[in-house]
């Protein structure tokens, strides 16, 4: 599966993981879970790269503040996402606690800035429930479903609409 594998927001539940065949809800996906403060997010293990801890990066002039600057990655620069403010929160105050999970996002290459990586957890597509309308907001375009694992939930980061 690819980055381009990740569902849109548009996708329902329903049509979570678009490589899985049509009406085929029995496949597992898993996902790296991770939290930003007591949210626990997740994205496709299969666009997932590396995880690495926080290290200096170089700051570019004027990039959107969720923009954190770029990271050179064995040659490759690589733009931060620091997901807390992309999601409205305020800016991390990164610290070398902090982790850069590097996912790969059709042909570019992006770290999204977390708190810590909790677990990869398997699950069902019909475990996946769409964002209720309800809660709609610029924090949840992001969004492409949520998931209960073992009590807790997940909410989906649509890596598509994440970096639109």
């Amino acid at each position: 599966m690819t980055a381009q594998a990740i569902a849109t927001s548009e996708q329902s539940a329903a049509g979570w993981n678009a490589s899985e065949p049509a009406g085929d809800k029995s496949i597992a996906t898993e996902l790296i879970s991770f939290a930003i403060g007591s949210d626990q997010y997740g994205v496709d293990i299969m666009a997932v790269r590396e995880i690495k801890g926080w290290s200096e990066i170089t700051h570019l002039p004027k990039q959107p503040d969720y923009v954190r600057g770029v990271l050179n990655l064995r040659g490759v620069m690589v733009p931060i996402i620091d997901l807390r403010c992309r999601f409205g929160q305020g800016l991390t105050e990164a610290t070398p606690m902090h982790i850069v999970i590097i996912v790969q996002v059709e042909d570019m290459q992006v770290g999204l800035l977390a708190d810590r990586v909790l677990d990869i957890v398997s699950f069902e597509a019909s475990q996946v429930q769409p964002v209720p309308r309800a809660a709609q907001s610029a924090r949840i375009d992001f969004l492409s479903g949520l998931v209960t694992i073992e009590g807790g939930m997940i909410a989906i980061i649509d890596l598509h609409h994440l970096l639109s």
